[in-house]
This record gives C-alpha cells, structure tokens and sequence, in this order.
C-alpha cells in the first residue's frame, strides 16, 4: 500500500504536476481552458502557485509514488484571505489569460454556494490517469477525513464531476447542494461530510 503524507515543500513541484495531469479533463477545467495544448500549461501554473497557497493555510497531502496528490484547507481558510489572494493574483492571471472570466464564474459560483461554518474544505484532490481506478484517491482523502473525524469536525468539497460523486459518497459524503455555472458553465455537486463519532 502506497504511503500518504504530508508533501514537504521540496515535493510541492511534484504534486503539483500530479494534480496538473489529474486535472486535464476535468469537466470544469475543461470548460474554463478549452484549449487542451493551453489548459495542460495553465494547469501546470496554477497548481505550482496553488500547492504552496495551501500548503500555508492547510495541508497538502501526497502518495509516496506521486500517484495522487491532495490540497486541503483547514477549517476557517475555505476562501483563503486576502493576503493569499494578493499573493497569487498576478501568477493566476498569467496562467488564465484571456480565459480568466470563465474562471472567475466558476470560483463565485463555487463560493455563493459553499457550506459555512467550521470545516476542512478539499480544495482539490486528484490521481494521475495511468493510477486511477487503484484506490489511491481514496486513501488520500481518508488520511484527513480521519483527523476530521478526530477533531470532531465536518469535510466539505465541491466536484464537477458526476462519476466521481458515487466514490465521495463511499467516503462519507453526500451531495446537499447542486448548481449550473451561468452562460453554460458546468454542473456542481456540492458535498459534505460529518465527523464519525470515535
């Protein structure tokens, strides 16, 4: 069984190609950055500015063999702060280009219907294609699923995509919000999950 653990700053590089890849046919990536040769380079530059973000206000977690990779933020930090925004404003905006107003809908749309509260927020957690369908996302997201449970406390994640939604809810999640990204933008499930009693 592949180990999971928190990356240090020297794997962020890694994780964040790990996610890149992940990430190319995401419905909503997809949508924001239709061009596939653009949206495999704007994916690499936005996870390298993301992993570290997150890796400030959470934990970023990563297989032992880069086969899945997952940035979690930790209760209070779902929106990150202005400071995190300022900081990667300027990276975001050259890795979006002329596809940032598609990626600003989907990120208010993401947020109008974010659970609030005190909670872990799954930012993002993905497998490289060639290791899907082996269980490593999974073990991932039940490495922080189990500190959540321990500090009694509530995981929350938005997905876009449908097939993905059963494996969440064998992890505990059920979908309690669902919403369409205006001007023919993708579908959002919207899922959360409550601490198992210890």
């Amino acid at each position: 069984m592949t180990k999971v653990a928190a990356a240090a700053p020297a794997e962020h590089p890694a994780v964040a190609e790990t996610l890149a890849q992940a990430f190319q046919s995401d419905p909503a990536l997809s949508w924001i950055l239709a061009d596939p040769h653009h949206r495999a380079k704007a994916l690499r530059a936005l996870f390298r500015v993301l992993v570290p973000a997150d890796a400030r206000c959470g934990v970023v977690l990563r297989a032992a063999g880069d086969e899945a990779a997952a940035l979690w933020r930790a209760p209070g930090h779902a929106h990150g702060g202005t400071m995190e925004f300022l900081r990667t404003l300027f990276p975001i905006l050259s890795a979006f280009g002329t596809a940032l107003p598609r990626g600003l809908k989907v990120q208010a749309s993401i947020a109008a219907n974010r659970r609030r509260g005190h909670f872990w927020y799954l930012h993002y957690v993905g497998v490289r294609p060639t290791d899907q369908g082996k269980g490593h996302g999974g073990r991932i997201i039940r490495a922080q699923t189990a500190i959540a449970d321990a500090q009694a406390l509530p995981c929350w994640l938005e997905t876009a995509t449908h097939e993905n939604v059963p494996l969440y809810e064998r992890l505990g999640f059920f979908a309690v919000a669902e919403w369409d990204v205006k001007d023919g933008g993708p579908h959002f499930w919207g899922m959360t999950r409550e601490p198992l009693r210890l």
